[in-house]
């Protein structure tokens, strides 16, 4: 006879729980879940890409510093920085008792000096300046030690920084000693008389 308790071959597809079109989709990872966006560089776009030169914390500089490239300070100068045409940098550990003549002036250290900048000045919340600014455009942010007077007249400016410029690049030559002038009148010796009064012979 027949037994009762065998299934047909249809039952069983319907005893299995149906499957949703989206399981699949949604229990893989997304591909790009792990890409995330690359942070831009928030250096100026006049100092990015521009040879620097570093004076280390370990460095002491005397004198008179001059050159036609950007410098960035974290050692000490004292004297005088002439950088008419590039931008000086003092960092967090620069010491300056100087005046400078530069293009572009960041501050972040301290200074003891007048500051002339024909592009512009900056000083950071770090800073220190002790010191006259002479700047068309000066910024001071919130947090800076300043003591001193803000010069932003665009011709003060370039009065100050013509004949600094001038005189860091051209130096007039020594003038010659004069010869000596002879003096106006005789100068001839008076004769001596005898002490006897009698005629020479």
């Amino acid at each position: 006879m027949f037994d009762r308790t065998k299934k047909n071959p249809g039952d069983t597809a319907q005893d299995s729980p149906p499957t949703s079109p989206y399981q699949s989709q949604t229990s893989a990872p997304a591909a790009d879940a792990t890409h995330r966006p690359v942070p831009v560089s928030t250096a100026p776009a006049a100092v990015r890409g521009r040879a620097t030169a570093v004076i280390g914390p370990s460095i002491q500089i005397e004198g008179t510093l001059r050159g036609q490239e950007d410098v960035s300070i974290e050692g000490e100068v004292t004297g005088t920085i002439h950088l008419q045409n590039n931008t000086l940098t003092v960092g967090a550990q620069g010491k300056i008792k100087a005046d400078v003549y530069a293009n572009t002036i960041y501050v972040e250290g301290s200074t003891e000096g007048d500051l002339f900048g024909s592009e512009q000045v900056i000083i950071r919340k770090s800073a220190k300046v002790r010191g006259n600014i002479t700047s068309p455009r000066v910024s001071l942010e919130d947090g800076a030690t300043f003591k001193g007077s803000i010069e932003m007249d665009p011709e003060s400016v370039k009065s100050v920084l013509g004949p600094a410029g001038a005189s860091s690049r051209n130096v007039a030559p020594a003038r010659p000693a004069s010869a000596p002038q002879p003096v106006s009148g005789s100068t001839a010796a008076t004769p001596i008389s005898n002490a006897g009064g009698g005629q020479s012979r």
